[in-house]
């Protein structure tokens, strides 16, 4: 209880501290793929007060995961993390949990948390030349704490920037990322049904990927946007989901919505019959979203006043700075252009 008290009382004094703030660029680190994946995340830890990240990870985990998840995580990894997780990521999460100083089921739990309710807005579009433009917002419960944790990270292996990506400090998976000239994408989440922990758990323990980690895998490895779209679309995942993507040439952009065993819709930008964008939040594209959570109508309208003529990096960022787009739970907004990967930009939002 001590240490609950302690981490919301340096949350509290982080809002206030934040709270007359402008926006602003979080931390960017290097995570080195040539290193053993329980060595990779060390250096990028050790930036951080253990203890803080400790107690949150506590916090978050209490706060999110019903008893009987732990129940079943826990002794699961007790025996053998390699049974429910794949490598990397299995090795990632034991590295993780021994610098941390914390159980390796505890650092499972958290990354299985953040798979629930990633509530974001995202957008793909084209403009009159061509170019391809994707922006983000990733929307979450915690919003406060998350922002101190915010990280864009970029993976290295041999010298070279294998891919980029924006996560959470002690998350291994990436709901952003862009792989350097050939695709952008990033996740969100489909609206879940009320079983969301027990078909999560199930399709877990059958060895399906967590969303995020999809991602990073299909990051690392497509050679191109095709099989990048190939690869989200039919590997089987915990949880229903949309995967959102822009390649590099034109009308190389789509919207995935996602089965946990396979596409259940593919919406490509068609700019030649004025589908020139398109916007997801965490709603089917075919049907109507929520009177209490349309934030898809007010970018629709931003995204025509702005025109095809006009849109770019910066313009984007306004649309996704527009309210309700941009509230209260927004942790942070990025823009990408996989053809020009040195404009990626995430902006922290207070």
């Amino acid at each position: 209880m001590a240490g609950i008290v302690w981490l919301l009382l340096l949350a509290f004094s982080s809002l206030i501290t934040l709270s007359g703030a402008e926006d602003f660029v979080p931390p960017q680190y290097n995570v080195s793929l040539d290193l053993p994946p329980d060595q990779r995340w060390e250096p990028v830890l050790k930036q951080y007060n253990s203890t803080y990240l400790r107690e949150t990870m506590y916090y978050l985990f209490d706060m999110s995961i019903p008893k009987w998840a732990h129940v079943v995580i826990l002794p699961i990894t007790d025996i053998d993390l390699f049974l429910l997780a794949k490598e990397p990521y299995a090795s990632e999460i034991l590295g993780i949990a021994k610098t941390l100083g914390v159980h390796p089921g505890d650092v499972l739990g958290l990354n299985l948390v953040y798979e629930a309710t990633a509530y974001c807005t995202s957008i793909i579009a084209q403009d009159e030349k061509g170019n391809l433009y994707h922006g983000r917002n990733l929307d979450y419960n915690f919003a406060d704490i998350l922002r101190n944790l915010t990280v864009d990270l970029n993976f290295i292996k041999g010298g070279q920037i294998v891919y980029t990506g924006t996560t959470f400090i002690g998350y291994v998976g990436l709901w952003t990322g862009q792989s350097p000239h050939i695709f952008t994408v990033s996740g969100d989440a489909r609206e879940q049904d009320g079983k969301w922990w027990e078909n999560a758990i199930y399709a877990f323990l059958k060895r399906s990927s967590p969303v995020s980690w999809l991602i990073r895998d299909t990051l690392n490895n497509a050679k191109d946007f095709q099989s990048a779209v190939l690869h989200l679309s039919v590997t089987p995942i915990i949880a229903e989901t949309y995967y959102i993507m822009a390649g590099t040439q034109p009308k190389e952009g789509v919207v995935i919505t996602r089965n946990r065993n396979g596409p259940a819709d593919i919406w490509p930008l068609d700019p030649l019959y004025g589908e020139w964008f398109h916007v997801e939040t965490n709603y089917d594209h075919w049907t109507n979203p929520p009177p209490t959570d349309d934030r898809r109508t007010p970018a629709i309208k931003a995204m025509n006043a702005t025109g095809q003529a006009n849109i770019t990096l910066d313009s984007l960022y306004k649309v996704l700075s527009v309210t309700p787009v941009l509230n209260q739970q927004t942790i942070y907004t990025t823009v990408m252009s996989a053809a020009f990967p040195e404009k990626y930009t995430t902006r922290i939002r207070n």
